[in-house]
């Protein structure tokens, strides 16, 4: 009798330790994947921060071209002014809807205007002729392309650290470590693709 008890403690201990050894587990994978989709969401900023800091240049460039509607400056000027000095946000962003709404909206519009005001650069031939300027556009074109691919990678590990947390057993845990879904990017209609830079 004393043998079996001892089996079936030590049965219940192997199983205790397994679950322990499983769900410290899952919970440094959800660590992982947390850390992540942080870094991911850094390179995101890391782009916009680029195309944000071309702007005074572009700006500058721009404003010596005499007969310039100005008021297509302004829009960018204002733009810029509304995202700050920086393009940098709280990382509790990630888990908030709405925060993230409000972030990609003033980003559409900062990415709007420069799409009206490189539009509009075409009907200037001295601008058109300008070296400066045409590198200023080329990296521009670059640093749409970032912001695109950022976006895509950070979707990705998103997606990933979601599916992750909703998952059986994963989830149990997740619930315990208080892990929350975080929240993708997603452009709204007028702001579905990059502001193009045309060359003629």
């Amino acid at each position: 009798m004393k043998k079996i008890i001892l089996i079936i403690i030590a049965v219940i201990a192997i199983i205790g330790v397994l679950i322990g050894v499983r769900t410290i587990g899952i919970y440094n994978q959800i660590i992982a994947f947390d850390e992540s989709v942080k870094e991911k969401w850094a390179q995101v900023e890391n782009a916009y921060q680029r195309r944000f800091d071309l702007i005074p240049n572009i700006v500058a460039s721009v404003q010596g071209e005499a007969n310039f509607e100005k008021s297509t400056l302004t829009e960018i000027v204002d733009a810029r002014s509304r995202m700050g000095g920086v393009v940098k946000v709280d990382e509790n962003m990630l888990n908030d809807e709405a925060a993230m709404k409000r972030f990609q909206e003033t980003q559409a519009s900062l990415g709007g205007a420069l799409q009206r005001l490189m539009m509009v650069t075409e009907n200037y031939p001295t601008l058109q002729s300008n070296k400066g300027f045409q590198d200023l556009r080329v990296q521009l074109e670059g640093a749409e392309n970032r912001i695109s691919v950022e976006r895509k990678r950070y979707n990705e590990i998103v997606k990933e650290y979601n599916t992750l947390i909703r998952q059986f057993p994963t989830n149990l845990v997740a619930g315990f470590a208080g892990a929350s879904p975080k929240v993708p990017f997603a452009a709204d209609a007028t702001a579905s693709t990059a502001p193009k830079v045309e060359f003629k």
